[in-house]
């Protein structure tokens, strides 16, 4: 297809040219569902479970007569959020909702499919009690809700799901229950371990239990009160609530003082244990049949949600049709209904499941957005195969360079100010000299850094940052890691991708050196001439808003005890940057 043929066609189907479709693979664009439906919506209807619990569900259809593909939106935000009529909002709107993730309603319903939303159980208007996240109780009501929308007469008897994050979550759980009508999934932005997302690099994410104030749960239930006799959850509460982190933080305080809820379990898991591996659907996708599409946009923090795409795409055992994405920057989010997950997902579910040959298996497995040069392509495989991996080390004067430092250089210090105490955010920085001509950074990065502390246990924050010749910066990605969690899976690690286990966390002795392998979330950027690579190691991310809880919305929890470390950079500690250059890149 030539481009003018292509801009013929989807003007014949009323859409717009997105930038990451590829006129020379693109096929059959005509045919894709046009807008030619209004919508008819119906709220609050039962959908009744396996166990005779009732669900209520909203739901969208098309306003004529005939079967349709319908598509599933599951969430803990509950239904009413998810279909307020207001236009996309961008990520710096004052009304901007980071939970509105079900997708474009309307966009789908007026092409010919029917849209589900409902309430999960002990939520809103939804009968039952509500488990907490990726439930084993959750992952069989998916399972169920897709049984009911095939069974509709209005329905095809095929079923998509759609959605961010949860919505996109929750998609391979409810694909490894194998209900028979589900035609085919499309995650995005979905992590598959939620113990990273909860505990990143083992330090307590503030962002997942801000979202317990976001989800509308009537009743709840603690797990952990079926796991322990009382008496061993009175232990548990205890140990947690000496933790000095949480002692002296009065939000946290609170949570851990509520009990009953599923975000109270989480602070009583603190390793990454079987309470995690039921909610860990990296384990699961062997059990999922139908084609996949994983997809993301670059997101500079939480690891889990970038890992998961090429967690997916490179799992021999997934064995089925799969596709991988990474579409933009996540500073360019609007919600409701990114632009992507409107196109794209309509090409791959007209595909699957209205037979339309849209030529999306036909093009290579991976589309890739490069930053810098801001421009789509596609590759085969994930780490490239032409990747030059390249040391960058850690040397005195703030330099990263190609050759490691010589000498018994001393240390660089950095101290870390607990925050009942100071607001002093305390950071050392290493950058290369600015680049004399483009240079392509696309992969996976770790910084492997030795240090010595003079506590039993320290977070490591550490940032890259695109930094241009005015000084501006760019942000690309973050990688955290608690001390004690410093072991690694040597089975499943790989000098790009360090697996950190997460369980017998050992203290640190202090003042001894230890290795810390950190690994970043990918990315993919091209440097122009004049910028520099830049990375920053810190003890503590604070995101900086004026509420007048700041704790609670911070990024990894700081710790609350004075902390001098010791960045070792010497002959016998090559602490080093390995960075996936791209021979050729940045043209």
């Amino acid at each position: 297809m030539t481009d003018a043929e292509l801009e013929r066609a989807l003007a014949a189907v009323s859409l717009p040219r997105p930038s990451y479709w590829d006129a020379q693979y693109l096929k059959n664009v005509e045919q894709l569902s046009k807008p030619q439906y209004r919508m008819v919506v119906e709220r609050d209807v039962a959908v009744p479970m396996r166990d005779g619990v009732v669900l209520r569900a909203d739901v969208f259809r098309p306003d004529a007569p005939g079967q349709f593909p319908g598509l599933l939106a599951l969430s803990a935000y509950g239904k009413d959020s998810q279909s307020v009529p207001i236009p996309a909002q961008p990520i710096h709107s004052w009304v901007f909702d980071h939970n509105v993730e079900a997708g474009d309603i309307e966009f789908f319903v007026s092409r010919g499919y029917v849209y589900v939303i409902p309430d999960e159980r002990g939520l809103g208007k939804s009968e039952g009690v509500w488990n907490g996240p990726f439930s084993v109780q959750e992952q069989e009501d998916g399972h169920d809700i897709v049984e009911w929308i095939a069974a509709q007469a209005w329905c095809s008897g095929k079923v998509g799901m759609m959605g961010i994050s949860w919505f996109g979550m929750i998609q391979r759980f409810i694909a490894a229950q194998a209900p028979p009508h589900l035609a085919a999934i499309f995650p995005y932005e979905a992590a598959n371990d939620l113990y990273g997302v909860a505990y990143e690099g083992g330090v307590i994410q503030p962002f997942w239990w801000e979202l317990e104030r976001e989800i509308p749960a009537h009743t709840t239930q603690s797990e952990s009160a079926k796991l322990y006799s009382p008496e061993e959850l009175e232990a548990r509460f205890n140990a947690i609530g000496a933790n000095r982190d949480i002692a002296l933080n009065s939000n946290y305080v609170r949570l851990l003082a509520r009990r009953k809820t599923a975000f109270f379990d989480q602070l009583l898991h603190p390793e990454n244990d079987d309470f995690w591996a039921r909610r860990r659907s990296r384990d699961k996708v062997h059990k999922i049949k139908v084609p996949v599409y994983t997809a993301s946009c670059w997101i500079p923090f939480f690891k889990p949600f970038m890992q998961a795409v090429w967690d997916d795409l490179n799992d021999p055992t997934l064995n089925v049709p799969k596709k991988a994405a990474i579409f933009g920057h996540h500073i360019h989010t609007a919600l409701p209904g990114p632009p992507e997950l409107k196109y794209e997902a309509l090409r791959w579910y007209d595909h699957w499941m209205k037979g339309v040959d849209t030529g999306i298996m036909d093009e290579p497995p991976i589309r890739l957005y490069v930053m810098g040069i801001n421009q789509y392509r596609y590759e085969h495989e994930w780490p490239l195969a032409r990747t030059q991996w390249t040391k960058l080390y850690l040397r005195p004067f703030g330099a990263l360079a190609p050759l490691p430092e010589p000498t018994d250089a001393e240390p660089d210090p950095l101290v870390h100010r607990p925050p009942i105490i100071s607001t002093e955010r305390s950071q050392v920085r290493y950058a290369t000299p600015p680049m004399s001509a483009p240079l392509e950074v696309t992969g996976p990065v770790v910084l492997n850094l030795h240090a010595a502390l003079d506590q039993p246990d320290a977070t490591f924050i550490a940032k890259l940052w695109a930094v241009g010749p005015g000084g501006e910066r760019f942000p690309l990605c973050r990688g955290v890691l608690k001390a004690s969690h410093r072991a690694l899976d040597e089975e499943k690690s790989t000098p790009w991708n360090p697996v950190h286990p997460h369980v017998n966390p050992q203290p640190v002795v202090p003042g001894e050196v230890n290795h810390y392998a950190i690994g970043f979330p990918t990315i993919s950027y091209v440097f122009r001439p004049g910028e520099r690579l830049e990375l920053e190691i810190s003890t503590c991310d604070p995101i900086d808003i004026p509420w007048h809880h700041r704790l609670n919305v911070m990024g990894p929890l700081p710790s609350m005890t004075l902390t001098y470390y010791k960045l070792y950079r010497d002959k016998d500690h090559a602490s080093h940057l390995l960075v996936p250059v791209i021979p050729g890149g940045g043209h």
